[in-house]
Formats: C-alpha cells, structure tokens, sequence
C-alpha cells in the first residue's frame, strides 16, 4: 500500500486508470454515448504516460542509437493507435484534422505554456540559437510538404475523389509520392541522428536525461509497452465508436473534435513532461520536447496514415482546408519567430497560448 501511494504521487496521472474498469460498466449499462466518450478519453491519458515511461525504460537499456530511433517512432504512438481506429471507421476529416491540431498544439499549446510557467519561475531562459535554427527549418519544410498537395488540389481544380481514364487519382498519387518523400527525410534525420556525436539531442528524436527516467527491468518495461499499447487500441476503438454520436448529440463538429481533442487526449502525458522541465529551467528540453513531437506528427504519422489508409480500404489524401492550412501556417511562423533568438519569457508564451485560444474559438464556431 505504501509504494502504491509512493508511486502515485511520483505519477498522478496513474490514478486515472480507473478508467478502464469504468469503462466496462458503462457500455454494460449502456451509459450516454457523450459518458463513454469522457470516460474513453480519460483511461488514454495515463496509458499514453505508461508507452512513454516503458519506451524511455527500453531506450536506456538497449543505448543511444537504438533508443532514438524507439523514441522517433513510438514517441506519438498514442495518438498514431486513434487515428488508424478512425481511419478504419471512415472518419478521415477527423484524422487530418488530429495532423493538424497536434502540429498546432505542440508549437502554440505546449511551447506557449512551457514558456509561460519556466519564465514566470525563472525569468527569460535562454536555449541553443543553433537547435532553434535548425528545427525553423525542418518545420518550414514539413509544412511546405504538407501544404502542397491542399494548394496543387485547389490551383488545379481537381477535386480529390477525381478519377483519370485509367482508373487513378491524380491527388492521390501526388499525396502518396508526397508520403514517401517525408518518410525518406524522416529517416535521413533519424541516420544523421544516429551519427551525430553532438551533445544535444536531436530535433527528430528526443531522449530524456537519464536522471529523469526511472528505470525498470527489460522485461518489465516490454510487458508494460505491451499492456499499455493493448489498452490504447482498446480505448481508441471505444473513442471512435461513439464519437459519431457525440457530435450529432453534442452539436460540435467533427473538425472540432479532431483538431483539439483527440491531440490533447493522446499527447497529456508528454505535453506535461516539456512543461516539467520548462520549469526546471531545462528549455532546451523542452522546446526540443514541443517542436520534435511537430515534426513527428508532420513527417512520420502523417504519411505513414496515408499508406495505412490505403491497406485498410479508406484512402486518406493529404488535403487540408484553408483553415488547416492557415492555422499550420500561423503556428509555425509565430514559433519560429519566438524561439528563433535563443530567448524566451512568460510574454512570449502568453502569445503563443493566446494565438491557440483564438483559433480554438474559430474552429469551435466553424460549421
């Protein structure tokens, strides 16, 4: 009982495990489909927490090579397990609009109060001008990839289920030839990372110090990786099959449950831990934190679901509307604007939290 309390309050977001046998009473009961949608989304939150906490365990054992590249693709894994439930339920406007809202919400939700609470503790912190730099740039190519097929869809007039004599869709082949160019630059970062001898952790993958992991044994942190992955698919499956009547019952639109909650339900846990450490006056980690999980979402997840997309039976394409687009846009060039001077204050932040604010209201009014 007692190291049960301990680990609690070394982890309160355990407690939200309740959840899960919470979750059986209220489908045997036949609970409101707006209770099974809260209670879904709660039981997520800590089973995000656990893949994090099992895949930063299994990176310090198996060395820094190996880790990052643990780390690089199971660091979204969460949110990757709802979006491919929501894919196989043909809900796809939620899914592009989850890419979208997890970019934005890592650069202006979570770099914004990261900012907010380490400048308010510590006054202005400072981070590598060299990092920052960097990753401006890795996120202005990644919303130029994202960006392309929307803007070639719209200049050519070419609708996105529109298909040639030979039975293609020219959108498509352009969304699929886009996929595999970020996968390919994805991996390119994750070799340069490989090799990079730099202190510094790299923008595609971010490790914690090995003062803030706590370890386990091998096999225990694999079972945990297991359980918890097993949990995240069961719950997502729960998410998504209710959230068809949340909407019509709710009133809000499936756009607006993409692009700010299903991000926020599946990124809790490592939104949490780059604020920890802004308040440890560790910035560094934690603008790597927000803006590597950007570049994650952008050139991992996002073209790995449109292949996923494909086996499953429900092309995806990468066409976002102009909302998504100018909400990518405004995010990443107020971010970089922000952080590209090595330099952060609690101003700064309140800036980039008011900014999601304000697109959060527009998307909630949007029909």
């Amino acid at each position: 009982m007692r190291s049960a309390l301990k680990y609690i309050r070394r982890d309160p977001l355990v407690i939200l495990l309740l959840a899960l046998p919470l979750i059986l009473v209220a489908e045997s009961l036949h609970w409101s489909s707006v209770a099974v949608f809260i209670i879904s989304s709660v039981g997520i939150i800590p089973l995000a927490s656990l893949i994090g906490k099992a895949t930063e365990d299994l990176a310090a054992h198996t060395g820094p090579q190996l880790g990052a590249l643990l780390n690089a693709t199971l660091g979204n894994a969460a949110e990757l397990i709802i979006t491919i439930s929501a894919v196989q339920a043909g809900l796809l406007q939620l899914v592009l609009a989850s890419i979208t809202g997890s970019i934005i919400g890592n650069l202006l939700l979570v770099l914004g109060f990261s900012m907010v609470v380490g400048g308010v503790r510590h006054g202005v912190q400072k981070f590598d001008p060299v990092n920052a730099s960097r990753n401006a740039i890795l996120l202005v190519l990644a919303m130029i990839a994202l960006v392309i097929p929307s803007v070639f869809s719209v200049s050519l007039g070419v609708p996105p289920q529109t298909v040639t004599e030979a039975g293609h869709s020219p959108i498509e082949a352009l969304s699929i030839g886009v996929a595999i160019v970020m996968l390919v630059l994805y991996g390119l970062g994750l070799f340069a990372s490989a090799r990079s001898t730099r202190a510094q952790p790299s923008p595609i993958s971010v490790t914690l110090s090995r003062n803030d992991v706590p370890h386990m044994p091998l096999v225990r942190s694999l079972v945990l990786l297991a359980l918890a992955t097993a949990g995240v698919v069961w719950m997502s499956e729960v998410l998504v099959r209710v959230a068809e009547e949340v909407i019509l019952s709710v009133g809000i639109s499936e756009f607006f449950l993409g692009i700010i909650l299903v991000p926020l339900i599946g990124n809790v846990a490592e939104h949490l831990v780059a604020v920890q450490m802004a308040a440890k006056n560790k910035m560094d980690l934690s603008t790597e934190i927000a803006i590597s999980s950007s570049l994650q979402i952008a050139l991992f997840v996002a073209p790995l679901l449109v292949f996923i997309s494909l086996l499953i039976g429900h092309p995806m394409q990468l066409i976002f509307n102009q909302f998504e687009l100018l909400a990518l846009l405004a995010a990443v060039v107020i971010a970089v604007l922000v952080s590209n001077d090595g330099e952060s204050t609690w101003l700064e932040g309140a800036a980039l939290l008011g900014i999601y604010l304000i697109l959060g209201l527009a998307f909630f009014v949007l029909p």
